[in-house]
């Protein structure tokens, strides 16, 4: 098995915590959401939605690249729905992540290909799909909907 990123997480106070991801990257301050924590940092939903945009994200710019297409940048929106289990504990039970493309499907002529297979380089967003559902939408410049 290869060996893959590794973080630290150190309280400060409360739900507050510094992420330190190297000594070359700034720590990121996390916190519980309101009512719990204070809201003064990202929250974990927060940062697994994220995680799952940002790869979809890199990843369909690297499935364009490989089929020379310039979709003249790439923004992303996601979301998590969240519900009660049998246990009553609050578990993520969706993602939904909606990515526009800042050029015109017309100005893309292979974007086809790179829609069929972009996510399967996503690793987090296909091993998230292992346990949570995560529905993926593009739209291009002109909000036509492509996949």
């Amino acid at each position: 098995m290869e060996e893959g990123p590794t973080i630290r997480i150190t309280q400060v106070a409360d739900y507050v915590f510094t992420v330190d991801f190297s000594a070359a990257l700034p720590a990121l301050r996390t916190d519980e959401a309101p009512p719990i924590g204070g809201g003064t940092g990202p929250f974990p939903e927060q940062l697994l939605i994220s995680g799952v945009a940002n790869c979809l994200c890199a990843s369909l710019v690297f499935a364009l690249g490989k089929f020379r297409q310039d979709a003249r940048g790439v923004a992303a929106e996601a979301s998590c729905r969240v519900a009660r289990n049998a246990e009553g504990r609050l578990r993520i039970t969706g993602i939904g992540v909606h990515i526009q493309l800042g050029a015109a499907a017309a100005d893309m002529p292979r974007i086809d290909r790179v829609l069929e297979q972009f996510e399967r380089f996503c690793t987090v967003s296909e091993s998230v799909k292992t346990g949570i559902p995560v529905a993926v939408s593009v739209a291009d410049r002109e909000g036509t909907r492509l996949k």
